[in-house]
């Protein structure tokens, strides 16, 4: 009678627990992770952020990150917090795409994977067959599954074929061949040789100036500069030499014509008078020398040489030459080094 008592008890519990609602459940993780459930649904989140839903044959969630994903009826997508997707539809298929642009797509059941980049090249991998690929420049290549062979070809009629653990060979659009064997050493081409010429010359150097026509007009006047100077000097030379001689020659003709006494008379007056006349043609011809040795230079003009007892300062990091009141600048040429006449630094 007792064991008849209880099993109607536990009978009526069943029923009423059966009839009433559905019981509900909620659980705290330690970092601060949470979880609920009750009516068919449930939802959770993590201690970053996170979270995630589900019910009614249908579920959704969102990364801490920034990515989501959600499903339902067959079918689920997802995007990544940095720009990348993919979908599954069930008993069609599942495309891919990443933030670059790059795509993929696979077809249920084909057996068949192909992939697409932003630039026009794409890619095919067929199950059991091989992988074949093409650029957006029009070249191609196809390896075919467990053949051990790689074959590519361009546009213009050229192919090359890779036979694994063998070697390479190519073929050109103009009938050239190349092999290379795996593994064997090619020692590298000699290098070019390139036989030495000497650097082209940058001015030519005269007496006084350094292809005064070809560097700048101003060159061009300082030669002429120099030209009267030397001209000068020569001029005032013989003139000094021709007077001297012809005083001397004038003094002992007279002295040869004459006495003793008009012979040294007139000697003495010849040495006198060419005394006289060297000095004066002298100082002339020096007045004239020094009037002419004072060169002078060109602004913008261009020298092998500089006068002597010239200065070298420095300004601003630079090397100068002051030349009384004449500024050079020195540099390089490949006759050497060469002096312009620049302004006051």
């Amino acid at each position: 009678m007792k064991k008849t008592v209880t099993a109607g008890l536990v009978g009526l519990l069943i029923a009423a627990l059966s009839g009433g609602p559905a019981w509900a459940w909620s659980h705290s993780g330690r970092y601060g992770g949470s979880a609920s459930g009750g009516g068919g649904s449930w939802s959770a989140s993590g201690d970053r952020g996170g979270s995630a839903s589900g019910g009614g044959g249908s579920w959704s969630g969102s990364g801490y990150r920034g990515g989501s994903a959600s499903g339902g009826g067959g079918s689920s997508s997802g995007s990544g917090a940095y720009g990348g997707s993919a979908s599954h539809t069930r008993g069609e298929g599942t495309s891919a795409s990443n933030q670059y642009g790059e795509g993929a797509y696979h077809a249920t059941g084909s057996g068949q994977t192909t992939m697409t980049n932003p630039y026009g090249g794409s890619a095919t991998h067929t199950a059991g067959q091989g992988t074949s690929a093409t650029n957006q420049y029009g070249d191609s290549a196809y390896h075919a599954t467990g053949s051990g062979q790689t074959t590519m070809t361009n546009p213009y009629g050229g192919s090359a074929t890779h036979y694994a653990g063998y070697g390479t060979t190519a073929t050109t659009a103009y009938g050239t061949t190349a092999y290379h064997a795996s593994g064997a050493y090619y020692p590298p081409p000699p290098h070019a040789y390139y036989p030495y010429h000497p650097p082209t010359t940058v001015n030519y150097y005269g007496s006084s100036c350094g292809n005064c026509g070809g560097w700048s007009s101003a060159g061009a006047a300082a030669a002429g500069a120099a030209v009267g100077m030397a001209a000068g000097a020569a001029i005032a030379s013989s003139n000094t030499a021709a007077a001297t001689s012809n005083a001397y020659n004038a003094g002992v003709a007279a002295g040869t014509s004459s006495t003793a006494a008009s012979t040294s008379t007139a000697y003495n007056a010849g040495v006198a008078a060419g005394s006289a006349s060297t000095a004066s043609a002298s100082a002339s011809g020096v007045a004239a020398g020094s009037a002419a040795a004072q060169p002078v230079y060109a602004m913008g003009g261009i020298y092998p040489t500089i006068p002597p007892g010239c200065i070298s300062p420095k300004v601003q990091g630079g090397t100068y030459y002051l030349c009384g009141n004449t500024w050079f600048q020195p540099s390089y040429g490949a006759n050497g080094v060469y002096y312009k006449v620049v302004p006051t630094p």
